[in-house]
């Protein structure tokens, strides 16, 4: 079913938890119910932490959600991946209690459980696109090799005598702490999210300005 406007103004508070990662990393948004899931795409990468450096896709039982462009073949069932930004949040999760799986890369795997714990009646459609309002723990470093590769990561950059320690330190840039989490700079870096679609240059220019580039 394509893209249509909604009958009401609803948002959505969303949980987004890291799945199988332990301790917890999560984030709790409020998001605009009329957005595409391409646009949740984007509030996700912003709001965990990540690069948007590989491809993703939205799973819903048989139903895949994902960017045209990336042409993905369809599952191993022979469902198609339908385009993410002809879907609403609305349409996808009609009802408080539903969720959707957000699958970021690939090859390390990472996948988030998207929950609807609440959806609230808005009165006029000012405010912004996206907001975090709570959230525990910094994502994993892009690229670190799955939740395995990043669980070793944590046990390296704890201990100095590590034979990896130096080589980890240069590889993660200087230092990484992973209790780190920083709402107002979550939502600084929302704000710049003005329109119902964004490009991945734009989504680029305000990750990297996220991250101090």
């Amino acid at each position: 079913m394509p893209i249509q406007k909604p009958q009401s103004k609803k948002t959505y508070q969303l949980k987004v938890t890291l799945s199988y990662v332990t301790p917890p990393i999560w984030r709790r948004l409020l998001v605009r119910g009329d957005i595409s899931l391409g646009m949740l795409h984007s509030i996700i990468q912003i709001a965990m932490g990540w690069t948007n450096s590989h491809l993703h896709q939205f799973r819903q039982g048989q139903t895949l959600y994902s960017d045209a462009s990336f042409e993905l073949e369809p599952d191993l069932d022979g469902s198609p991946v339908l385009d993410e930004y002809s879907f609403t949040l609305i349409q996808a999760l009609p009802s408080e209690k539903t969720n959707l799986e957000y699958i970021y890369d690939f090859g390390d795997g990472w996948r988030h459980l998207v929950a609807v714990e609440k959806i609230i009646d808005r009165k006029d459609s000012r405010g912004p696109m996206a907001e975090c309002i709570d959230g525990k723990s910094a994502c994993p470093p892009d690229d670190c090799g799955g939740i395995g590769g990043y669980m070793e990561l944590k046990k390296i950059i704890k201990n100095p005598k590590h034979k990896e320690y130096e080589s980890m330190l240069d590889w993660l840039g200087g230092g990484f702490d992973p209790a780190a989490f920083n709402k107002d700079k979550v939502n600084k870096s929302l704000l710049n999210l003005k329109r119902p679609l964004i490009s991945e240059s734009q989504l680029a220019r305000i990750l990297m300005k996220r991250d101090g580039y």
